[in-house]
């Protein structure tokens, strides 16, 4: 009798733990809804309201997708994952007085945002604000509203920025605005800008100190700088191709010794200044146009194109 009381409270311990495993898994995707329920488990059948309320049911490396319309609220990422927000609908973030995003995850974790309205509707910090990963890359995504920067990207490690075919607009931060970029003094930073729409706001782009950034394809525009690489006791770099600098106050400024833009197919119009040496190096490969502007301003170097 001892024994088979024995076995049979081995078999119900068994049992409730094989019950509970279940619900203590994380899914490789899971869903959210404007008409979702966090207590759900973010299923495609069950969705989740939130992307905080799916991002604690998501495995890592896993994905977190909308099914229909929604605001989704501000999260924090501490993992590497993706969020989208599908094509075929509005998928946002309201994020008033307070960051849209804040990525804080481990050296090797890869965060994506793909198909996302983040709005901080005149009053939010930042649209994405990046402390720690190996790699932030947002996609098709369009950051507007916020009264410091949409993007800012201070890695305290070596980390990479990717800001695809996306639109930046309307944020009015004191120093940035649009994309700030600044490393932590252990830290160096890789960023490539391409397709990006960067307008109305403080500054399109800024880099600082341990900066090597490429732009292709890009506008910055109505801005009061369109670009500044401002660097004082390191190298950084903007390398700005096929784009357009256009009816900034500023168009390109390199602020510091260590500063260096260089230009290659760019055209510089409208600026009430277009090309800003302040120090700094704006080299020139022969190939842009500039005029226009209040003052044109000058290359403080040509090079032959190869």
């Amino acid at each position: 009798m001892k024994r088979i009381a024995s076995n049979s409270a081995s078999l119900i311990f068994a049992s409730v733990v094989f019950c509970a495993a279940p619900a203590l898994a994380q899914a490789t995707r899971t869903w959210v809804s404007g008409v979702g329920d966090d207590a759900n488990p973010c299923s495609r059948t069950a969705p989740c309201k939130t992307f905080a309320g799916a991002i604690s049911k998501t495995a890592a490396h896993g994905e977190i997708d909308t099914i229909d319309p929604g605001g989704f609220g501000a999260v924090t990422i501490t993992k590497s994952i993706t969020i989208d927000g599908g094509g075929g609908h509005t998928s946002s973030i309201l994020a008033s007085l307070t960051n849209g995003v804040i990525v804080n995850a481990g050296v090797n974790d890869v965060i994506q945002l793909r198909n996302i309205d983040i709005n901080g509707v005149g009053n939010g910090l930042n649209g994405i604000r990046f402390l720690a990963g190996a790699a932030l890359i947002v996609e098709n995504v369009k950051i507007f509203g916020f009264t410091q920067r949409a993007i800012d990207f201070e890695p305290a490690a070596t980390s990479r920025l990717v800001v695809l075919h996306s639109t930046i607009t309307d944020n009015q931060g004191a120093s940035g605005g649009g994309v700030f970029v600044q490393p932590g003094a252990a830290g160096t930073a890789l960023v490539e800008l391409v397709g990006v729409d960067a307008s109305l706001t403080t500054e399109g782009l800024r880099v600082r100190d341990r900066t090597n950034a490429s732009v292709q394809d890009s506008v910055m525009s109505e801005n009061s700088i369109g670009a500044i690489a401002q660097c004082a006791t390191a190298n950084c770099v903007i390398n700005l191709e096929r784009s357009m600098v256009s009816n900034n106050l500023i168009g390109v400024r390199a602020s510091g010794a260590f500063a260096t833009i260089r230009l290659s197919n760019v055209g510089v119009y409208g600026n009430s200044t277009g090309l800003s040496p302040q120090g700094g190096a704006v080299v020139s490969f022969g190939n842009n146009q500039i005029g226009g502007n209040g003052t044109d301003g000058a290359p403080t170097s040509t090079v032959p194109q190869q």
